[in-house]
């Protein structure tokens, strides 16, 4: 490793050379290892599975999904694309590998679970049932019973308490508007509330670890199976088999 200090004009500048050594140690110490072996595994077992079925990814795709990736990257024009390359250490082969990988997962998802979706949803569509909500989480409990009480005489409005009672300020200037939530994203004492009240309801405050919850139920938004929700549902299915397999296989390390 080089290192090399230069003082001029009471400003100092550092060259650093990091080698492949370094940057495998600097990951072990993250405590990255198994992460990233979880990754490779996946990885493989994606190619492999994918193999296997004859499943193929023609030039067209490929050209798509770098597209929409440079797209997503903000990378206007071959410059951009360049100084991106080099900041994450990436050859254009690279790119590619990692665009394809995109798209045959994508596709063997499909493939073992596209026709899955409806059974899936049918069966567990509660979970994919949304509400709107607005939160506030006090610490006195006396004052969250307070607040409450107040709400349903109608003597305070829920964004007078969000403004008054709430320290961030962003969730402050929205009233403590927490948008559209599912149960998976809610506390299981919250969920069971905000999903059997009868908007629009304020709910008594609900003690969990964080606090007391004085929640607002605007609206609760019936469960429906449109592409957002296909692609959710198909790409969880394919998430837990991939996990399944990779539970299976013993890794040899070199």
């Amino acid at each position: 490793t080089y290192f090399h200090l230069h003082t001029r004009s009471y400003t100092m500048t550092q060259a650093i050379t990091i080698t492949r050594d370094d940057i495998f140690q600097q990951v072990k110490l993250s405590f990255q290892i198994p992460a990233l072996i979880e990754q490779i595994v996946s990885r493989k077992i994606i190619i492999s599975t994918a193999t296997d079925l004859g499943i193929k990814v023609e030039a067209e795709e490929l050209q798509k999904a770098a597209d929409n990736l440079r797209l997503i990257s903000k990378l206007q024009n071959a410059d951009y694309t360049w100084t991106w390359l080099q900041k994450h250490n990436l050859s254009l082969d690279d790119f590619e590998e990692a665009v394809f990988t995109n798209v045959i997962s994508g596709k063997l998802a499909e493939h073992l679970f596209a026709d899955k979706v409806e059974s899936w949803f049918i069966d567990h569509q509660l979970d994919y049932a949304g509400a709107v909500i607005y939160e506030v989480i006090l610490d006195d409990e006396d004052l969250a019973m307070e607040l409450f009480y107040s709400l349903q005489a109608g003597e305070m409005s829920f964004p007078e308490v969000a403004h008054q009672y709430i320290q961030d300020k962003e969730l402050r200037r929205c009233g403590g508007y927490r948008g559209i939530v599912n149960r998976k994203q809610l506390k299981a004492e919250i969920s069971a509330a905000v999903f059997a009240a009868k908007p629009p309801q304020v709910l008594k405050p609900i003690t969990t670890s964080k606090g007391l919850h004085l929640i607002l139920v605007e609206e609760l938004i019936q469960p429906e199976l449109d592409d957002k929700v296909r692609y959710q549902i198909m790409f969880d299915l394919f998430g837990a088999w991939i996990k399944e397999r990779v539970e299976e296989v013993e890794v040899l390390k070199n």
